[in-house]
Parts: C-alpha cells; structure tokens; sequence
C-alpha cells in the first residue's frame, strides 16, 4: 500500500497513520482527502490491524481545508455550484471513513487542529492531544457553514452548548479548554509523550477480542441515532453470533489457565 500524503506503520495490530502533506501543513486538498479516505478503507480491510492512531507528520496536526483549491471552482451558475459540491465528495468521504471503520481510531493531535481537522478528529472514537494543542471550528468566520460532519459530530461528543459555543465563536480553543469540554480524553507535555501515550492506550485496546472490538463499535455508532431497546437489539444480535467465536473459546481457556488471552479474530 503506497501514499503520497500518508506515512503508515503497522506494528503489534497498531496501524498509525500519520498525514504528511508537510508544505500544506496538512491542508485538505481533494486528492489529499481521498487518500485519507482510502487508507481508512485499507485499514478496515486489513485483519492484521486492530486499532488505529491517526497523527501528523507535520508542524501541525491540520491547517483545515485547502482554500487555494476551493476557491478555483466554478460558482458562476447553478450548474458550475452542483458540479463543485460533486467534486467536493473526497473532503466528506474522508470523515465517514474514519467513522465507518470498524477498527477503534483514536487521534493524537499536537499543534493546531483547525476547521476540516476538527471534522476529522470528532469522527475518531477517542481524542489525545498536547499541551500547545488548538481547536477552533473556522468556517464562521470565513463565511461559510461546516460540513464534512462535524456540527453533527461534535455535540455528541461535547454537548450542544460548547459545540454552539465553537460554532459561533469561531476562536481558538486549547487543550486544557477541549479537556474540560470532554473533546479530548488526555492531555500530554509534547508530541513524543503524545504518541507514546497512544501506542500504550493502542496497544491496550488492540489486546481485546478484535470480532468482538468491531461489533462493538458498530453498536456504538449505531446507538448514537436510536433508543435505548433498538440499540440493545443489535447488541445481543451480535453476542448471538460472537458465542460461536474462536476468540470467545479462548478467554475462557485464557481464564481458567490463567494466563493472557491470545486472540485471532475468528
């Protein structure tokens, strides 16, 4: 699997995926975003792969959208503002793919996280960041609406009012404000405290039954959008299947030996 913007490690069913479109500060361009995307996809697909860091490579974690590229489309009839929403796909693409993917992501941020960086990040299941960490939701300030996901993300994750309250504002958040807020589960001194943090909580969650990783994140995501019972539903739909599992066998060897379990996703 070769990229141009994504440095990928796999190491200990941990996949890192750091964005290293180092010029851009890791603006989204378009091509960059569908990469993104795509290598969210490669994950999902990969069974040596149990949980995902997604870093940067860069300065900074994401400078937001690229706004050379989007201001170049054609907003000069109707037919020319279809056509550029159309082409816009990638930058949406590449949020749902993260949440989409059935392995655990959790972003480890340093530095700033602005506007499409945010869209990303609220997509992960489990945020860390730095000391010097920023948030800021821009769009408002530039005139436009956010729309990769994240004004419907975020208040799940922060509550209505903090979420309205980066809306609105459009200002810079740090990491002790995304804290307390709950944006980010940890706070850490620098990125290589950041990222060692992130291995150890990776390599916690990767030591897990990986079917049973997967049925719990989808019904996680699902549950986010019915009540309570329709939830629970899909929860025992699951475990019916998951009763059968290799892995199921194995914790209760792994029990009465005494001993870690040794998983093999089947």
């Amino acid at each position: 699997m070769a990229y141009k913007y994504i440095d990928l490690k796999i190491e200990n069913h941990v996949a890192t995926v750091s964005m290293a479109r180092l010029d851009a500060l890791n603006a989204l361009s378009l091509d960059f975003a569908s990469e993104i995307a795509q290598v969210f996809r490669d994950m999902a697909d990969h069974d040596g792969v149990r949980c995902i860091i997604f870093a940067s490579k860069a300065r900074i974690f994401c400078a937001g959208l690229d706004l050379k590229q989007a201001a170049s489309g054609d907003h000069s009839s109707a037919k020319g503002i279809l056509d550029t929403i159309k082409h816009s796909q990638p930058l949406f693409d590449c949020c749902n793919a993260i949440e989409e993917c059935p392995k655990p992501v959790i972003a480890a941020v340093h530095g700033k996280c602005i506007g499409g960086g945010l869209d990303m990040i609220s997509a992960c299941d489990i945020r860390l960041c730095t000391e010097d960490a920023v948030f800021c939701l821009k769009e408002a300030n530039i005139g436009l609406v956010a729309d990769m996901g994240v004004l419907q993300r975020l208040p799940m994750i922060v509550g209505q009012g903090f979420a309205r309250q980066m809306a609105f504002t459009a200002a810079n958040y740090g990491a002790r404000d995304a804290e307390k807020m709950g944006l980010v589960n940890e706070v850490f001194a620098d990125q290589a405290t950041l990222m060692i943090g992130a291995d150890k909580l990776a390599t916690q969650i990767a030591a897990n039954a990986p079917l049973a990783l997967v049925c719990t994140k989808e019904v996680l995501n699902f549950s986010r959008y019915v009540n309570v019972y329709e939830g629970m539903t899909l929860a025992i739909q699951k475990n019916a299947t998951l009763l059968f599992s290799d892995d199921l066998k194995e914790a209760m060897i792994a029990f009465l030996e005494k001993r870690p379990a040794d998983f093999k996703g089947k």
